[in-house]
């Protein structure tokens, strides 16, 4: 893996969560609706906020940057199975399942519920740094969207960068910890180095953040050459296995709202990191 540069821990992530305290509104797709997704939560009380941090409440390095976030899986795919069962292209010459209904934790909370709910929580996070997010889906209600579409939604959306968010459901409780996967052999520029490094930055800033990298794989990153979803992006993009949903430990994390609040604030930190040295497109 790259050398990494050094971390600004803890000061624009909580400029966007002070910056945030002013910016909130209603929440959009399942909280307004009135589904069961908990929709990211303001602080209510502005003490609580470091010092350090309120100096930075002014501060937007993130004004003209669209950032794309994926959350893996939808609410509607269990009951739609014909549909997510259809043939899709893979961005390689091959097939693909459009979709899957993802795992669930040892709770019962479902994956497709923790990514939207991260998703959620990150884009106001984002969005209170001065970025413009779109998402792949807004609440639990649909089906899809299929896995081609996902992928070149980065595109079709002229995103500077995206995040596809998911859980990994490994049958052996004993395995945890998170990982990263890109595309390989890459098919585009964007697949290549700016992905890599994409991944190198959000692998750091989740292990900075407090969690665990996974150690099925080597540095917690694997390069596949399967996934439409990276095939198909032509856009510096990353999937991201957040932890492992049958392990006790990381279940109970991901099944509690300060779990979630925790991969998003890591998830925001390592946008920072990745955007730092660079400048939107």
């Amino acid at each position: 893996m790259a050398k990494r540069s050094p971390r600004r821990r803890g000061t624009l992530v909580g400029a966007a969560l002070v910056t945030a305290l002013a910016l909130v509104t209603p929440a959009v797709g399942p909280a307004a609706a009135g589904a069961t997704q908990t929709s990211a939560v303001p602080r209510d009380d502005e003490d609580d906020v470091p010092a350090k941090v309120k100096a930075h409440t002014t501060s937007r390095p993130l004004v003209g940057w669209t950032i794309g976030l994926d959350p893996g899986h939808n609410g509607g795919n269990a009951t739609n199975v014909s549909a997510i069962n259809q043939q899709v292209a893979d961005g390689r010459g091959g097939w693909k399942q459009c979709n899957t209904t993802g795992t669930t934790a040892l709770s019962g909370y479902p994956e497709h519920e923790f990514t939207l709910d991260v998703s959620l929580r990150t884009r106001e996070a984002l969005e209170a740094l001065g970025a413009t997010v779109v998402m792949t889906r807004e609440d639990n209600e649909g089906v899809g969207p299929c896995v081609d579409v996902r992928g070149t939604f980065a595109e079709d959306s002229d995103v500077d960068v995206m995040l596809s968010i998911h859980a990994n459901g490994s049958t052996d409780p004993a395995i945890a910890g998170f990982f990263a996967i890109i595309a390989d052999p890459p098919l585009s520029e964007s697949q290549g180095l700016p992905s890599l490094e994409l991944a190198e930055t959000m692998i750091a800033a989740l292990t900075d953040g407090g969690f665990t990298p996974s150690t099925i794989y080597e540095e917690a990153l694997s390069q596949r050459a399967d996934l439409a979803t990276l095939n198909f992006s032509r856009r510096p993009t990353v999937m991201l296995e957040l932890g492992e949903m049958r392990n006790p430990a990381e279940s109970e994390l991901m099944s509690s709202e300060a779990g979630r609040q925790q991969y998003a604030d890591a998830l925001v930190d390592g946008v920072l990191d990745w955007s730092g040295p660079r400048s939107p497109q």
